[in-house]
């Protein structure tokens, strides 16, 4: 048969038709193809049928631009998917989705009509679990490389802690969880969700638009707390994305994980400020920061009223040593200037007194003085005072003849008429 197939010839006139040529491709995929083989694949789309078939698209891209370069269709029958399905979630932990590469053993089929596809008839589940593990290396490596790998670790977290910007599903349990743990502590956090799919193809850039979303407005929050409950290792993996992972280490506010179970350390987890168990121990975290701050609070106001209550104390005991001081200080400047007075009043005593007696004796030599000087005194000496008509002592100058002028001597008073004057020439 092989040997027909290399060696046919056709002509115009001796041509195949579409259906021989159909035929002819199935017999060659079936003669080389006669057992199954293992491939590995990423799967595309995966539609489980309501009769219990499950189509999938499987596709291989290319290294650098991520374009498909392979594709085929694949199915497993209803017949070996409970099992498949079965072994792969035991070992896995998530169901088959798409968005997942992994390894699988198929039948090749060719069909005139639907033309090629692959029966899928068993999976080796480890092969994805590897490959979930090497995507997460490939991402850490990444991120070490772009020297984003401590950022968002080395920010300072902010005090206090309460304006919390949350990225979470809103109906996931995980979600309600931290609401409830947060609503029994007695501190106003200001909580703000950021909606977005946890899982599934869409989820990947929905978790990235939130947190774009939250760094437009940064300056309303003190920190991202990223949130979801347990899962698969498979919906867990979302968290190993090189471009989530990137955006948490890089992100300008502190971000806080609280994704999956106890177990499970995703790499959004190993870049995040801080990292914790599960959504409960995020809220947790978050009471624990509010009572710290409290405590804190608590405790300088605490130092603050100590210390005021010293100073008060220190400052009454300085008053009162400077009330006492004042007063031995004042008492004594008092005995000092009661007694300089009482020396001031003696010494101006005597110096009244001196002083009287002194101006008695000058005003007794005065007088003395005046009264041997008096005219009385002199008049007896033979001396006269020469008065005129308005009773005042006159010279020659005044004098003219005829002038009526009053002598007076001792004893009485001449008047006499002036009829000639003469004057002395010196």
């Amino acid at each position: 048969m092989t040997s027909l197939f290399r060696d046919i010839a056709t002509t115009p006139t001796e041509s195949l038709t579409l259906l021989d040529l159909q035929r002819m491709v199935r017999a060659t995929l079936e003669m080389r193809f006669d057992t199954p083989v293992w491939i590995s694949a990423e799967v595309s789309e995966l539609k489980l049928n309501r009769s219990g078939h499950c189509y999938l698209n499987l596709v291989e891209k290319g290294a650098n631009d991520g374009a498909p370069r392979a594709e085929a269709r694949a199915v497993i029958w209803r017949s070996a998917y409970t099992a498949i399905a079965a072994k792969f979630a035991a070992a896995t932990g998530a169901t088959l989705t798409a968005g997942i590469t992994i390894l699988v053993r198929v039948v090749v089929t060719y069909h005139e009509v639907y033309g090629f596809s692959l029966q899928i008839v068993d999976i080796d589940p480890s092969f994805t679990l590897g490959e979930v593990e090497r995507r997460r290396r490939q991402t850490i490596a990444q991120l070490q490389a772009d020297g984003v790998w401590d950022m968002n670790r080395e920010m300072d977290m902010p005090r206090p802690t309460l304006r919390i910007a949350v990225v979470s599903s809103s109906t996931a349990a995980g979600y309600q969880d931290f609401m409830n743990e947060l609503r029994r502590a007695p501190y106003r956090f200001s909580v703000t969700l950021f909606e977005s799919l946890m899982q599934g193809d869409a989820a990947e850039a929905s978790v990235v638009a939130a947190l774009d979303h939250i760094a437009e407005r940064e300056d309303s929050f003190d920190v991202v707390a990223i949130i979801r409950g347990g899962g698969s290792t498979s919906d867990l993996a979302l968290f190993d994305s090189y471009r989530i992972a990137s955006h948490v280490a890089q992100f300008p506010l502190p971000v806080i994980t609280g994704i999956g179970h106890d177990k499970d350390v995703s790499v959004a987890d190993m870049v995040a400020h801080t990292s914790c168990k599960t959504p409960t121990a995020v809220a947790t975290l978050l009471v624990e920061l509010a009572d710290a701050e409290y405590n804190t609070i608590e405790s300088l106001a605490q130092q603050l009223r100590d210390s005021v209550v010293a100073r008060i104390a220190n400052e009454r005991l300085r008053l009162e040593r400077s009330t006492s001081e004042l007063a031995r200080t004042t008492a004594v400047m008092l005995n000092g200037c009661r007694l300089r007075l009482d020396n001031a009043e003696l010494r101006l005593r005597d110096e009244a007194r001196n002083m009287i007696c002194r101006e008695k004796q000058r005003t007794a030599a005065a007088e003395s003085v005046i009264d041997g000087a008096s005219p009385a005194k002199i008049l007896r000496f033979g001396f006269a005072i020469v008065r005129g008509e308005d009773g005042r002592a006159v010279n020659i100058d005044r004098v003219a003849s005829g002038d009526n002028l009053s002598i007076e001597v001792h004893g009485g008073t001449i008047d006499s008429v002036v009829t000639k004057k003469r004057t002395n020439k010196i």
